[in-house]
């Protein structure tokens, strides 16, 4: 069972590294940027520690945990809806427009983000940090390289 230190810990760490990515994305002038990506990392925290939790909720007796979790595993399905849910969020940031596909980046890094929160809501912290420190590395070098030109491509203007 997590203790409310614990779980205000983990909701913390969420918060400030869906904050480093969303500063990131309002940096460049994404349509979801600081304080959405907050709040998917932060809501995907809560579910994921809900998951984690609930079966020590719902159990009579202590003895009775073990049991609950080896029948049920819909607890996990907390965070699978996680992932789906946010899909459809980021579904919305994708605009396609004469041709061309907007919002693809953001819409996964929303995505990114959720996996970041449901990371530090259950307990994997370190490795959220990690997975926090590559997608901002990843998005700010790959921005800076123009692949097209790197292959021989001439883009369309």
């Amino acid at each position: 069972m997590l203790t409310t230190e614990e779980m205000i810990f983990r909701l913390c760490v969420a918060i400030v590294l869906g904050a480093i990515i969303g500063i990131e994305r309002e940096y460049v002038g994404k349509e979801a940027g600081i304080r959405t990506d907050i709040m998917v990392a932060a809501g995907a925290a809560l579910f994921s520690m809900v998951s984690v939790v609930l079966p020590y909720i719902i159990a009579p007796s202590p003895s009775d945990i073990p049991d609950i979790i080896a029948r049920n595993s819909g607890f996990l399905g907390v965070i699978a809806n996680v992932v789906v849910g946010v899909g459809f969020l980021g579904a919305g940031v994708i605009i396609k427009h004469e041709g061309r596909v907007y919002g693809l980046t953001t819409a996964a890094a929303v995505w990114f983000v959720a996996a970041i929160g449901v990371l530090a809501g259950v307990g994997l912290v370190k490795f959220a940090c990690i997975a926090t420190a590559f997608l901002v590395i990843l998005l700010v070098l790959l921005r800076q390289f123009d692949i097209m030109r790197f292959f021989g491509k001439k883009q369309e203007e």
